[in-house]
């Protein structure tokens, strides 16, 4: 077992699946099905359709575009 922290968007996946009740894979497929668009489109996308907070939706969209689907 890895000692080591997860750091960046990825940290916020936990609570993420707790509040929300659906698995990252499902907030990442919801963010692709909005593209082509821009970060903070898809972030007020996730905060107006889906009742996201701010911080979760960014961390979403964060590491969708960094590649890390």
């Amino acid at each position: 077992m890895s000692d080591q922290k997860i750091k960046g968007p990825a940290s916020y996946f936990p609570s993420i699946e707790k509040k929300y009740g659906q698995p990252i894979s499902h907030w990442l497929g919801v963010v692709e099905g909005q593209m082509p668009a821009r970060h903070m489109e898809l972030v007020a996308h996730l905060k107006s359709e889906h009742g996201l907070g701010h911080g979760h939706a960014n961390a979403i969209v964060g590491h969708y575009l960094a590649g890390k689907r």
